[in-house]
């Protein structure tokens, strides 16, 4: 065999030619997926706007059901750059799709349609390459209502107008952000709430708590789990109380962790709840772990809702304000607390101080609830004085209403620059 053929058959089986082909095997099946999801027939009227991969879809999947209203009235084209994340759109939703992968094709494909607003559920660093596009009204919608750091970002100034609840995300701008326009703040409650949403849970002779702890966040900054710190001793505290079943609902991001000590307080969540269960015949008082599933269809039978700082709380508190909630304070500073996050005011709070007297402190929540006035007012300072449903309307009506105000605008305008640089990976 020559020196040449061996070279070559070397070459072929060598990883980095394995790399390579599978680079451009992959390359060449996205390219037929931008061919596919092109968009060259949507005819729509808002865009909703996704740049992120499949790890984040949670952000937009909740969404999709308010989208899928809204398109009945505005037409919606749901535009995603990467794969991963148009696999999961698919997968969720008929609305219409479209993949672009780099900047000059979102680009033209912005400009060849008559788009009105653009949507976006977070603040993605791609979402500046949509934001280029001057005739549409860009609007930022988040992906919650919730109190933590990570909610208000200097990047709201880049909108053109940013969806918020009520008041106390007018006053969180107002706390985090320098030389803000609030006129910019626009209330629409939360509609994602307003969504009819089967049962996922079934319901229980037992009283149903449930722990729906969140994750540890990107930083420490933004860090409000309890998993590490309280975790196991709430899951114990929670299994002697009599004639009551536990429902172990953390944010999906806590199965994936990779901090050490949320590994080891998770597992040992895990091992309290089987251990519980191994007496228990009647599976509807057994104590469940439920990673996966739509927390917000378990709320109508959960009886207490324990929980950190995160969306979670405020979703309850809107959907069920007489029913007893319970937070959880890593930092033990409740003073700090009761400024950033309101809804501390109207509840129990786990902490150092507390974490020995948490069975006592359900016990009596469940019995004698005496904050239910204190949580309807804080429900009315977060999302308004509608009931669920209000939103909804609220949401369509200031979309409607901007555009409007953006056909208009476009009439005089007639501008072809774009000033953004491409960064495609």
């Amino acid at each position: 065999m020559s020196l040449i053929r061996k070279t070559a058959l070397w070459a072929l089986k060598s990883s980095a030619w394995k790399n390579t082909s599978k680079w451009i095997r992959g390359t060449e099946r996205w390219n037929r997926l931008e061919d596919e999801y092109d968009g060259s027939y949507v005819k729509a009227e808002v865009v909703v706007y996704f740049g992120d991969r499949s790890s984040k879809f949670y952000q937009l999947e909740q969404w999709i059901p308010v989208l899928e209203e809204l398109h009945k009235e505005h037409r919606v084209v749901i535009v995603v750059r990467k794969g991963s994340a148009l696999t999961s759109v698919l997968e969720t939703t008929h609305l219409p799709v479209v993949f672009k992968r780099r900047f000059d094709p979102l680009q033209t494909f912005y400009h060849a349609n008559d788009f009105k607003l653009a949507l976006y559920v977070n603040n993605g660093m791609t979402n500046f390459q949509s934001l280029s596009f001057a005739p549409m009204v860009h609007v930022h919608v988040n992906h919650g209502e919730s109190d933590k750091l990570s909610m208000v970002s200097n990047q709201a100034k880049a909108y053109d107008k940013v969806f918020i609840a009520g008041e106390a995300a007018v006053e969180r701008h107002r706390r985090a952000l320098i030389d803000f326009d609030e006129s910019q703040l626009v209330r629409v409650g939360r509609p994602q709430l307003d969504i009819e949403r089967p049962l996922e849970l079934e319901p229980s002779s037992a009283r149903t708590i449930m722990y729906a702890p969140t994750w540890e966040g990107e930083n420490d900054a933004n860090n409000y789990t309890s998993v590490d710190l309280f975790g196991p001793q709430i899951v114990e505290a929670v299994l002697r109380i009599p004639d009551a079943r536990l429902i172990y609902k953390p944010h999906p991001r806590v199965e994936t962790s990779k901090d050490p000590e949320m590994v080891e307080a998770n597992a040992r969540i895990l091992e309290l709840i089987e251990a519980a269960n191994s007496p228990i015949v009647d599976g509807t008082l057994q104590h469940q772990v439920l990673m996966q599933g739509d927390i917000l269809g378990m709320f109508d039978t959960v009886d207490l809702l324990i929980t950190d700082i995160s969306s979670v709380g405020l979703d309850f508190l809107y959907l069920h304000p007489n029913k007893p909630l319970v937070l959880t304070d890593r930092r033990n500073d409740s003073e700090t607390l009761n400024a950033e996050a309101p809804i501390s005011r109207a509840t129990p709070l786990i902490n150092e101080s507390t974490i020995d007297r948490v069975e006592s402190l359900i016990s009596e929540m469940l019995n004698h609830d005496s904050s239910v006035e204190v949580r309807h007012e804080l429900r009315r300072h977060y999302f308004g004085d509608g009931e669920p449903g209000s939103s909804s309307v609220l949401f369509t009506e200031a979309v409607s209403r901007l555009i409007a105000d953006r056909t208009v605008a476009l009439e005089s305008f007639h501008t072809e620059s774009v000033n953004a640089e491409a960064d495609d990976e």
